[in-house]
């Protein structure tokens, strides 16, 4: 029997179409509430797919939250290990650790949620930061989250 494919809400034309200009923004040094454009190289392609991203910042770490699920991004970073955010001028290179504790994660969702929520409560099917601990946890799989580590 196989298993049910991971939880990924793909963008529709006119989401494409407002990410690409909230990350050509970014790119010119305008972050609206707080987003970047994060580059990863390209699982196959070997080149570098930009993306603009809402880096959350949580108990003295930065993460990064795939709002949408299991997306290319998110498969491009399992590989790479790592990426830059881009603010402008301001490129910060950066590695990850992928979050695996669903309890962990809860936590780093909830927090994104009350912040980032009105934009990308859509994509979490009924979950929110008022959501139940319980409820959380099980949404975490379909969530990757990912610690950000900028090297000094």
């Amino acid at each position: 029997m196989n298993a049910p494919a991971p939880y990924y809400a793909q963008g529709s034309p006119f989401a494409i179409r407002v990410n690409a200009l909230f990350g050509k923004l970014a790119r010119l040094g305008i972050s609206l509430a707080g987003t970047a454009e994060l580059s990863v190289r390209g699982r196959t392609s070997g080149r570098m797919q930009r993306i603009p991203v809402n880096p959350h910042r949580y108990e003295g770490s930065q993460y990064l939250v795939s709002a949408r699920g299991h997306s290319h991004w998110v498969r491009n970073m399992r590989v790479a290990g790592g990426g830059e955010l881009r603010v402008g001028r301001k490129v910060r290179p950066f590695t990850v650790t992928e979050l695996t504790d669903p309890v962990e994660k809860a936590a780093v969702l909830r927090a994104y949620l009350e912040k980032w929520g009105w934009e990308v409560n859509r994509f979490f099917q009924g979950v929110t930061a008022k959501s139940s601990d319980a409820t959380l946890q099980a949404a975490a799989a379909d969530h990757p989250v990912f610690r950000i580590t900028v090297p000094r």
